[in-house]
């Protein structure tokens, strides 16, 4: 997924130590989704924080930290901390921003999946917030008048790829099982930074920049970002966004209901289905009926650690869960950082698990997932024999884990480009709050309504609904699957 620059860490002053299962959860977020590399914290706003730069010094925190990969969002989840919320109350802070200061990786438009560790209950808390196919989908969504598959940005563009948003949804959910403080106080740093202006990073001036043919195609995403001579707004300038501003001062008052019903749904139903050579079909009831849900972790033990994440239908908890298992026969530590061949042998089992991924992982709500045999001592075992000898694999397949019932699958379809946005957060007490969020390829469907954009989730799914042979694909689209 796409590294939105440097992650900004802001911190307290007393060491944090991580609590005795707090490693493993932080273990499980860094191996799933965490940013390139760390910055320290800086308390002004620096334009090559967002990408590039040599690499910076470790750093620790006594009271809190927040790693984020926009300074002005870090600074936004600090507030919220020293204010006396917790992590949950700083992640709302923390995303709301985000969908300001980088739109090309995450926003309300999108989807997200989060995971809650409490430290006073030892308890790890997993929600979905991904999108949702339109009830209208059918298997024919990414196909042509031939039936044969659409080009990736043949689907990409308009408003045939946008899935209903979570975010939200999500946001709200959390807020509501853990947050501390008010949830209208979360939304001050977001609506301050739109109203008065926020920071244009080298990133997002530079993906403007490469994007700037599909983005123009929007009337509002163009009068947005660009000037009237075409130019991408400029590293280090203000930029405001009243309507932003005025779409978060109804989520603040109202709840994810002013989101999900009312002039903000049909603003996101009218520019979808209405978008100019490839419309969409998400409609009001797509609103109406989503609903972000709690998921239970999925857990795997390596060597002294126990590592969780997200399970389906994220790929996340179960493809991370098959690298290390298919790695533990291997003492990389002895073979060390600088070695070829741990790097090949990391390499081969990702490729490995990986296979599996396109196989078997989709939204078990629709499909059966193997899960328990993907990540069965036995079958990583029999994958780790593979890597045996000193050569990278020269091909790789899936495998055959155990099923509790028998269906034959295809291989999935889907387009993987670079994308999306992570952060982590431990508060004082402990707790810790990592979300992954996603409009999926940068600037998502290139739409912008309301003062943000719309994602493109849905060209995750399989293009083709069964392959050569006819088998299906677990990962096809169909109404209501995420």
């Amino acid at each position: 997924m796409r590294k939105s620059g440097r992650p900004d860490l802001r911190r307290g002053h007393r060491r944090y130590r991580c609590p005795p299962y707090g490693r493993f959860l932080v273990a499980a977020l860094l191996l799933t989704a965490a940013p390139a590399a760390a910055q320290q914290a800086t308390d002004r706003y620096a334009p090559e924080a967002s990408g590039g730069g040599s690499a910076k010094a470790l750093v620790t925190a006594r009271h809190w930290m927040v790693a984020a990969a926009d300074p002005q969002a870090a600074a936004a989840g600090a507030a919220i901390l020293k204010a006396g919320g917790n992590a949950v109350d700083a992640a709302v802070a923390v995303q709301l921003v985000l969908g300001l200061v980088e739109p090309q990786s995450s926003g309300l438009g999108g989807g997200a999946f989060l995971l809650s560790w409490d430290a006073a209950r030892h308890r790890l808390t997993t929600y979905d917030g991904r999108e949702t196919a339109p009830l209208a989908a059918t298997p024919a969504l990414f196909l042509d008048a031939d039936g044969k598959p659409l080009r990736f940005m043949q689907a990409v563009v308009g408003g045939r790829s946008v899935g209903t948003p979570g975010v939200p949804r999500l946001l709200a959910m959390v807020h509501a099982a853990h947050g501390r403080l008010p949830w209208a106080r979360l939304f001050r740093p977001a609506i301050r930074l739109a109203e008065r202006g926020f920071r244009v990073s080298a990133r997002l001036s530079a993906e403007l920049a490469e994007e700037r043919e599909t983005l123009r195609r929007d009337p509002a995403a163009r009068a947005y970002f660009f000037d009237a001579g075409g130019a991408p707004l400029k590293t280090g300038s203000l930029k405001r966004n009243p309507a932003y501003a005025a779409v978060l001062r109804r989520l603040a008052a109202q709840g994810p209901e002013g989101f999900y019903r009312g002039r903000i749904a049909r603003d996101i139903v009218r520019k979808v289905r209405s978008a100019p050579g490839n419309p969409g079909v998400l409609a009001i009831a797509d609103f109406a009926t989503y609903s972000a849900r709690e998921r239970p972790p999925v857990c795997v033990a390596y060597r002294v650690f126990k590592v969780c994440g997200m399970g389906p239908p994220s790929s996340a908890g179960l493809t991370v869960g098959e690298i290390l298992g298919t790695l533990e026969p291997y003492d990389l530590a002895a073979l060390g950082p600088a070695s070829p061949a741990a790097w090949r042998l990391i390499a081969d089992a990702s490729r490995l698990a990986f296979a599996d991924r396109e196989r078997y992982i989709a939204d078990s709500d629709f499909v059966p997932v193997p899960a328990a045999g993907l990540l069965d001592a036995r079958y990583l075992r029999a994958r780790a024999a593979l890597l045996t000898g000193d050569r990278a694999l020269p091909s790789v397949a899936p495998g055959t884990p155990r099923w509790s019932h028998a269906r034959r699958e295809g291989d999935g379809r889907a387009i993987e480009l670079p994308s999306t946005t992570h952060f982590s957060i431990v508060d004082r007490d402990g707790d810790v709050v990592a979300m992954t969020s996603s409009i999926e390829s940068a600037f998502g469907a290139r739409l912008m309504v309301d003062g943000f954009m719309l994602n493109n989730e849905l060209t995750d799914f399989s293009f083709a609904t069964h392959d050569a042979a006819g088998r299906p694909i677990a990962n096809a689209v169909a109404p209501g699957k995420r």
